[in-house]
């Protein structure tokens, strides 16, 4: 019998690298840089000149950094330091009081009444992604991350400020967006390197013109909606919500460069890791076509959907979900130590990075069971049902857990549901997809797959 293809994995690096080695091996991708034994390890410790790293896989240690100590392990700058001048001060960067005060203003936009009233924006944006789709529905191979990557976007930009993708801001920033993502390495020096705030960072210049650029087109749209929020014409969207919200203890709210950062980091995890997320599910349902079927049946089933349906498309969030463990769209999170602690009954000093790695945990051989497969049954298990709680960490969790994680599950359910009711997809054989870690996990040279009608 014919055993199914596994998920595509990228292989791993050998043992033993020099620090230059390993160095550039990271800057071209996170995840083939790293050796096969960490999808064994409950810990691994990193030494190079500049600081020590150490990576957590245990449940246990992931508790403790995430959810029993969150303020001892502060997100690290290491990482943040090169995301820096498109995020500025957002609270995907920040720590201790001014995060505080951000997650205090942002929070409230997305509790579940709120995630109901934008709804319709995602509706209308899975609507025209349905349509861009069947344009390509002629069985030759396309590239899927384009239009995973469109539809995201245009669902970040109808449900934070009511205007669709085809919008001339809207658009613009979607170009410079693309363009940054290609030119941004996650690796900068100062991940290195230590110093102070003024020292050089040595950003790439086409990073820093479409940062730039990309920042200048979100001040646009938040100036504007901010003479539409005094004059009383502006739309009930999450943007509104979040620039009239006052943050409860001080009653103030976000200024416009404050808002700034956070429409820019809004667009990144909303955006990025979402269409991160579509392009990689949706190529597992070509790759297994007994789940796209089964996927496609109970869309169709459904017939259309409101908001209180897409909880009951078990089968559509399963899938979902499994594709989140495989390829999560964050693949690694770093914390820094505050304080001396002492992991697995090894000291690690003050300054120390601590890495998390959804990537690892979700494929850790001694947690989950055949962990490189694709079975969106797993999580009706015993084992799935453990691993879902301590071992599965696409969002994060604890305090820093993702704000719109609720959003994208949402949003992912109901733009999956929407195409596999009206498409059939294969996989391109001639182009099998590497996966690759820059600022999220994609394809190293695109997701390619055909589609026909139903």
């Amino acid at each position: 019998m014919t055993q199914p293809p596994k998920p595509p994995k990228p292989a791993a690096r050998p043992e033993r690298v020099s620090l230059w080695r390993y160095l550039k091996l990271f800057r071209a991708d996170i995840l083939s840089a790293q050796p096969a034994k960490l999808y064994r390890a409950w810990m691994a410790e990193f030494r190079t000149p500049f600081f020590r790293s150490y990576l957590a896989n245990e449940p246990a240690l992931i508790k403790r950094v995430l959810k029993q100590q969150p303020e001892d392990f502060p997100k690290s700058d290491r990482i943040g330091a090169g995301l820096r001048p498109l995020l500025g001060e957002s609270v995907f960067l920040t720590n201790g009081e001014t995060w505080k005060r951000q997650r205090r203003i942002i929070d409230p936009a997305f509790e579940g009444g709120r995630l109901r009233d934008t709804f319709p924006a995602m509706q209308a944006a899975s609507a025209g992604m349905v349509a861009r789709i069947g344009a390509l529905a002629n069985g030759q191979p396309f590239e899927v991350e384009a239009e995973t990557s469109h539809a995201a976007a245009d669902v970040i930009f109808r449900t934070l400020f009511s205007i669709p993708i085809d919008h001339e801001v809207a658009r613009d920033v979607f170009r410079e967006f693309n363009a940054h993502q290609r030119s941004q390495p996650i690796l900068n020096l100062a991940a290195f390197v230590r110093g102070p705030k003024w020292m050089p960072r040595f950003f790439r210049s086409e990073s820093k013109r479409t940062a730039a650029k990309i920042r200048r087109l979100i001040e646009k749209l938040t100036s504007d909606r901010m003479v539409q929020i005094k004059a009383g014409t502006a739309p009930d969207d999450l943007a509104t919500k979040i620039m009239t919200t006052p943050d409860p203890h001080t009653g103030e709210t976000f200024s416009t460069e404050e808002m700034v950062d956070q429409v820019a980091i809004f667009f990144l995890a909303g955006h990025e890791t979402s269409a991160s997320a579509l392009a990689w599910t949706l190529y597992l349902l070509a790759l297994y076509p007994d789940w796209q079927d089964k996927v496609a049946a109970e869309a169709q089933a459904a017939g259309d959907l409101g908001f209180s349906d897409v909880a009951k498309l078990r089968v559509t969030r399963d899938v979902f979900r499994e594709a989140l463990r495989l390829y999560p769209p964050v693949p690694m999170m770093v914390r820094e130590t505050t304080c001396p602690v002492t992991f697995r009954n090894r000291d690690v000093p003050v300054g120390s990075q601590v890495v998390l790695s959804p990537w690892h945990v979700h494929r850790h051989e001694r947690l989950w069971d055949d962990p490189d497969s694709f079975d969106p049954t797993r999580f009706e298990t015993d084992n799935g049902k453990t691993c879902l709680r301590d071992a599965y960490i696409p969002f994060s969790a604890g305090p820093r857990v993702c704000t719109g994680a609720g959003f994208a599950m949402i949003e992912g359910v109901l733009l999956l549901a929407d195409v596999m009711r009206h498409f059939r997809f294969e996989v391109d054989a001639d182009r099998p997809p590497v996966p690759v870690a820059h600022l999220t996990v994609r394809s190293k040279s695109g997701i390619w797959v055909r589609a026909t009608r139903r």
